[in-house]
């Protein structure tokens, strides 16, 4: 772990690991420390936020310990048409059927660990292991809004039209991102996600 001084109201702390990431942002997020104002967990960071908070305080609640659950964050459930172009492929890949790719995707209560590439984008954590498939050799330059994605140990949905290059199992017509809302994002750190097919 490094710990870096990222402004005068700010500390960045880096990890080996996403599982220690996940720790430190559930230990903050469990934490009664006053003066913190908001915690952005990364895939190798954790950027904490305050305002006169007891730093020796602070700075020990960012030594990774024991796993923290965050199952305490809200479930969004967000409904999938199970149509994706690669959908032959992954069974292809993992030597399971497509029932059973979908059955094992939307069987799944996905936690998202932090939020990146693109504003609405949430890196949800818990795919099982015989889904898990490196990104595609080859990146799409164009991925529709609302693709539903799988590569590596993530799983995700595409908030716009973007470059990409995970495997897509499906579609949704959820809006991941709006700035005109209240909560601009529909998943953020911390909440849990419930893929229900349709």
């Amino acid at each position: 772990m490094r710990v870096l001084p990222f402004g005068p109201g700010a500390i960045l702390a880096e990890y080996e690991s996403l599982a220690e990431v996940m720790s430190v942002d559930a230990a903050l997020r469990h934490s009664d420390l006053a003066g913190i104002d908001e915690v952005i967990p990364a895939a190798r960071t954790v950027l904490v936020t305050y305002n006169r908070v007891d730093r020796t305080a602070l700075e020990k609640l960012l030594v990774p310990g024991p796993s923290v659950p965050r199952s305490e964050g809200p479930i969004v459930e967000i409904s999938v048409v199970y149509d994706g172009p690669d959908l032959e492929e992954v069974s292809d890949a993992t030597g399971l059927s497509i029932d059973e790719i979908i059955e094992t995707h939307s069987g799944t209560v996905y936690s998202a660990a932090f939020l990146g590439f693109t504003p609405g984008w949430a890196y949800l954590v818990g795919l099982p292991q015989s889904l898990q498939l490196p990104r595609r050799p080859t990146p799409r330059t164009s991925v529709a809004s609302g693709s539903v994605a799988i590569a590596n140990e993530f799983t995700g949905v595409y908030p716009t039209l973007s470059p990409g290059g995970w495997h897509l199992l499906g579609h949704t017509t959820a809006t991941m991102f709006d700035v005109d809302r209240d909560k601009p994002s529909l998943v953020m750190a911390g909440d849990r996600v419930r893929f229900v097919r349709s």
